[in-house]
């Protein structure tokens, strides 16, 4: 078995060389900027950015006082993440297994593919060529294993003599690094090097060396959260070769697992394979006409022979559309799109025919149709069923004959005309309170409920807010009282009912307190909810609450 590879791309200006892609690079001091902590921070710059002494992590202020002249965008993280997947597919022509390391990475199992390309080094050279096409800055590191590629590609050819006076160590504050620099050399040492620009773009660990090659390199390269290594700095441990020799248990008592975990990773006892990212699930079928078109019923047969390949690539991966897409292109080179919605994923052609059929009214023809394209954006799992015996079965089959989806494609054809969000059906509520009692759903998106809990006393058919009755205040039942400026004499009445409000929840409508429910039927025939409220933070008093039918 050949001996593994893999090959770490770091992009340390993603963001920055992707804004100047698209805006164009007119020359000077470019930063890309975040926000952190209501402040303004550099996230990415250009080449003459960071030769004017900026960094990233500086502050706005501080570096537009050190370069008035620099000019600034707000970050996307959304459309870097694209930019980075856009250059995984770049990177697929170097081998299949390509994996995303975001915010600005990729990791390549390069094993068996590098002799495709002359070698390592000339499959370096040929990535490092294609990045300066692209305007891209690029850093890369070759090794036996993910995490000393990573290493390799962000921290080879740092100044060791920079690492050892402690000038290096990113997590210590910047003041605390300067004077810990000049004590060391005010007291006999040699005088620290100012940080020399990297000009090693590439660095190769030859097969079998990983140790070597990351012994020298700074404890940020195994991967590790600063806190971990800012706990190292302070005992002295500041090189990967630092701790290669010291007893991993007691090295994962002090400090974590992870601490080990990634020593281990970096240097192959914890295999650490690459998972490429999946492509996305597109189901889609095109049908190009010799001659355009512009019956309905010529639209229809072309519909007919594009749902059944559609629906048997939904079956094959056990999915159902859930919106499915029709687009007409035109002869002129214009296209309508009709999109329809249905109430429960499938993938029989069916029962989403009629739906389709239900638009063609809106199809504007024009100079004619000549390629239709029949697509489902989106879809959802359909998982198969497991009948435990033959009468299961039969009542399952019969369920199908006598169309158990007949529910759902009356909501799926309401849903092609007025939306499948205006249908909307109501739900049992889990609180004693009569305004949560229920709640509303779409139809499209929830199951019927298929037992209602009927609750302790009848509840009216009319459900409105509290409204005041004009009666005596006292909480025995009024024989006359006033309600929507009108005069009801009380025939009889059933109750009361007591309902406590929701202590752990401030409501303003139920801050009146405890409330004393009664069914009244008046002499006028009207059936009403009334309650007396016994006061809380609002003053006690007459209410009416809903109507009964």
């Amino acid at each position: 078995m050949p001996q593994r590879r893999f090959l770490s791309l770091w992009f340390p200006r993603l963001a920055a060389d992707r804004v100047l892609r698209l805006e164009g690079d007119p020359g000077g001091p470019f930063a890309v900027l975040r926000n952190e902590h209501n402040s303004q921070l550099l996230a990415a710059l250009n080449p003459a950015a960071e030769a004017a002494g900026l960094r990233p992590g500086q502050p706005l202020r501080d570096a537009q006082a050190m370069c008035p002249d620099l000019r600034t965008r707000i970050e996307n993280p959304q459309a870097e993440a694209a930019f980075l997947t856009a250059l995984r597919r770049w990177a697929g022509k170097f081998s299949p297994w390509v994996a995303e390391l975001p915010p600005s990475g990729l990791v390549i199992d390069l094993t068996g593919c590098a002799h495709l390309f002359g070698g390592e080094e000339g499959l370096l050279a040929r990535a490092q060529e294609d990045c300066a096409d692209l305007g891209l800055s690029l850093r890369a590191g070759l090794a036996d294993t993910p995490g000393a590629a990573w290493a390799l590609a962000r921290f080879a050819g740092r100044d060791v003599a920079a690492i050892r006076s402690g000038d290096a160590i990113e997590q210590e504050a910047r003041a605390t690094r300067a004077r810990a620099a000049r004590r060391h050399w005010t007291r006999g040492g040699a005088a620290p090097l100012p940080d020399a620009p990297d000009n090693r773009q590439a660095a190769i660990a030859a097969p079998g060396q990983t140790r070597q090659a990351i012994g020298p390199l700074p404890l940020s390269a195994l991967r590790l959260p600063a806190e971990t290594v800012a706990a190292l700095a302070r005992l002295g441990l500041r090189r990967i070769d630092d701790i290669l020799g010291m007893p991993r248990a007691a090295l994962s008592r002090r400090f974590g697992r992870e601490a080990v975990l990634r020593l281990d990773q970096a240097l192959g006892v914890v295999p650490e394979p690459v998972s490429p990212a999946r492509p996305p699930a597109h189901f889609a079928v095109r049908l190009t006409l010799p001659d355009p078109i512009g019956l309905e019923e010529d639209i229809l047969a072309g519909l007919n022979r594009l749902l059944p390949p559609l629906c048997a690539r939904l079956r094959e991966k056990g999915r159902g559309a859930r919106r499915v897409r029709l687009q007409l292109f035109r002869a002129d080179h214009s296209m309508q799109s009709l999109e329809v919605g249905l109430a429960q994923p499938t993938a029989e052609p069916g029962r989403i025919r009629p739906l389709l059929m239900l638009r063609m009214g809106d199809v504007e023809a024009g100079f004619g149709i000549d390629r239709l394209r029949l697509e489902a954006p989106v879809t959802e799992p359909v998982h198969a069923r497991q009948y435990t015996g033959h009468r299961e079965a039969a009542r399952a089959a019969r369920d199908r004959l006598e169309g158990d989806t007949a529910l759902e494609d009356l909501i799926g054809r309401i849903g092609a005309r007025v939306g499948l969000e205006a249908i909307t059906r109501v739900h049992p509520g889990d609180s004693h309170i009569p305004e949560k009692g229920f709640q509303t759903l779409a139809a499209a998106w929830s199951q019927p409920c298929a037992h209602w809990p009927a609750p302790q006393a009848p509840r009216p058919l009319l459900l409105n807010r509290p409204e005041p009755v004009t009666a005596p205040d006292s909480p025995a039942l009024p024989a006359r009282f006033r309600w929507r400026r009108r005069e009801f004499a009380l025939a009889s009445a059933q109750g009361p009912e007591r309902i406590a409000p929701e202590w752990w929840l401030d409501e303003p409508d139920w801050r009146s307190g405890v409330r004393d429910y009664w069914r009244v039927e008046t002499e006028g025939g009207a059936r009403l909810w009334l309650f007396y409220a016994h006061g809380a933070a609002l003053s006690p008093g007459w209410f009416c609450h809903g109507q009964f039918a």
